[in-house]
């Protein structure tokens, strides 16, 4: 056995936090690169005991980064979510969360140039081939972590960070309702199975006999709950084109419910073993989609203005999240063009982390 010493950056990302590296740092073999991921976060505990893992599936995320040689991008970022108690490495999905550090990161990295007070950034999800356009506070030549903006899920106040998602629509399955239609009926339960930013399947909370205000703890203590969501998500990701996803963290799994409140509603989001303390960003997007979107699960959930773009405020466990939606319909096809959002990040650490590794 031998430790082996990488450069990395410990860095919050929205209402998430894992390890930054370079690319170049970390083995291109995707077996040995899983091997050095659970070592580094201590995957395989459930306080992620022998790594810097909090024993949460938002603290065990890590973010890989390299120049891009894309034509329109930046940055590649390639994401991987590390499971907290088996020691698994899914590099399927994105995480919208841990995203938003990567543009702070580039530039502590020096991957990418400050440009101006606020320097743009172009990133190509590696993952999903997703496009983002990420806008870091750079004033006096440096990343700034400070400011105003609050979000739910994270103490205190920073700098904002706009993320602007652009061609979200299908960006996993190649199509915006994967199954060709917004409704499906899967064990008694009508569900949307939706892929815009993330594919998901969504259901109305009130069809599993919960009202859709329960806290983080009371649905992860309800285990009944997560039985019967997890054979839906399974079949569901059969019916998505996804095939097997009982090893796989996608698709996500979310539920929605009335606040009574114009371009609001109540949303709760599935890691999916695990009740997501907030909402992911990247969820955020397809469920503000899910309830505009004609025919869905969420017609009658959430009165809107009709106006686009559309401020769509989610209530999560934690609090709200607002999400910009660029969208159009046609009939009653649902377009959409594009979804902005401002979150927070935060350097918390940087040098050498020690990979375990067998020689």
């Amino acid at each position: 056995m031998q430790q082996k010493a990488i450069p990395f950056l410990l860095m919050r990302g929205g209402s998430s936090r894992g390890p930054f590296f370079n690319r170049g740092d970390l083995p291109t073999d995707l077996s040995e690169l899983s091997e050095v991921l659970i070592s580094v976060t201590g995957s395989g505990h459930p306080l992620n005991i022998d790594g810097v893992g909090g024993g949460n599936a938002v603290t065990t995320k890590v973010a890989m980064l390299s120049k891009s040689d894309d034509d329109w991008a930046d940055v590649d970022y390639f994401f991987a979510q590390v499971s907290v108690e088996k020691q698994l490495v899914d590099y399927k999905p994105t995480c919208g969360n841990m995203l938003t550090a990567v543009g702070p990161a580039a530039i502590e990295m020096g991957l990418i140039p400050i440009t101006d007070s606020i320097t743009e950034i172009k990133i190509r999800a590696v993952n999903t081939g997703a496009k983002i356009i990420a806008r870091v506070q750079t004033p006096d030549n440096h990343v700034s972590y400070f400011g105003d903006t609050e979000i739910d899920g994270v103490p205190g106040t920073s700098a904002p960070i706009e993320l602007l998602f652009l061609e979200v629509a299908g960006s996993s399955t190649g199509h915006l309702f994967p199954t060709g239609s917004p409704v499906n009926l899967i064990q008694g339960i009508e569900v949307t199975c939706m892929d815009v930013a993330m594919p998901m399947v969504i259901a109305r909370a009130s069809d599993f006999g919960l009202s859709g205000t329960e806290t983080r703890e009371e649905l992860d203590a309800n285990k009944e709950f997560f039985k019967q969501m997890e054979s839906i998500r399974i079949e569901a990701g059969q019916l998505m084109g996804m095939g097997d996803v009982s090893q796989s963290v996608t698709p996500k799994f979310g539920l929605l419910n009335s606040v009574g409140e114009i371009n609001q509603i109540g949303c709760r989001y599935f890691m999916p073993w695990e009740t997501h303390p907030t909402v992911a960003v990247t969820g955020s997007q397809c469920l503000a989609s899910c309830a505009l979107a004609k025919g869905t699960v969420a017609d009658g959930l959430m009165q809107t203005d009709g106006r686009s773009p559309v401020l769509v405020t989610l209530h999560h466990p934690m609090g709200t999240m607002d999400v910009l939606i660029d969208y159009s319909t046609d009939g009653d096809n649902y377009v959409n063009k594009s979804a902005g959002l401002v979150r927070t990040a935060r350097k918390i650490a940087g040098g050498e982390i020690f990979a375990h590794l067998e020689e």
